[in-house]
């Protein structure tokens, strides 16, 4: 699994798994990078933490200010691929553009909304689910993905594991705001459950 400075650059892709590898080309390939630079695109969600499955999409993150500019210009350089669709609309107040389309196999999606990426909600969930993957080890991974195979969410899945109240996206940014300390305090609470 890369460090957790790694990533924003996606070369941590090329030491990963073969998935990961694959994805790395896949998006190589897709020149997402290049094309949506000016949106400081980041993957994100399950397959840079290696938990994804079956029907798993690649997220990618983007800083949208101007919604129309965005999917005008997603839609120049990926319109023509399979499922591709845009949706722009407000929610708790946000504007946020959803495009999907796919690309190599897999399910894209890419998500903008006017938040710089390294401060949305889908790379905060993305780092303390990293730093919880980190801490637990290889039986909480492994239950993680028994939970989404059985075709729950990605956070729902931590929050049930973790004996999370409430709701588990929310609950997820608030374990993001502890100490390692804390979060050890948090997590060595559930470490008999899992093993």
């Amino acid at each position: 699994m890369p460090d957790i400075a790694d990533f924003a650059d996606p070369d941590y892709l090329l030491r990963g798994s073969v998935l990961q590898q694959e994805v790395y080309d896949l998006l190589r390939g897709l020149r997402i990078t290049e094309v949506l630079a000016a949106y400081h695109p980041l993957l994100a969600g399950t397959v840079p933490l290696g938990i994804q499955v079956e029907g798993s999409d690649l997220d990618i993150i983007c800083e949208v200010h101007d919604h129309v500019r965005f999917t005008a210009e997603a839609r120049s350089y990926f319109g023509d691929r399979e499922g591709f669709s845009a949706i722009t609309r407000i929610v708790q107040g946000i504007v946020r553009t959803k495009i999907n389309f796919v690309a190599g196999g897999w399910p894209v999606e890419l998500f903008g909304q006017p938040r710089p990426t390294l401060r949305q909600n889908g790379y905060l969930h993305m780092v303390v689910e990293w730093r919880i993957l980190n801490m637990l080890g290889a039986g909480f991974r492994e239950a993680v993905i028994e939970l989404k195979r059985g075709g729950m969410k990605t956070e729902p899945a931590f929050a049930r594991l973790l004996h999370l109240e409430g709701d588990p996206y929310e609950a997820l940014l608030n374990l993001g705001t502890l100490t390692p300390e804390e979060l050890n305090s948090v997590c060595s609470k559930v470490y008999p459950y899992i093993y």
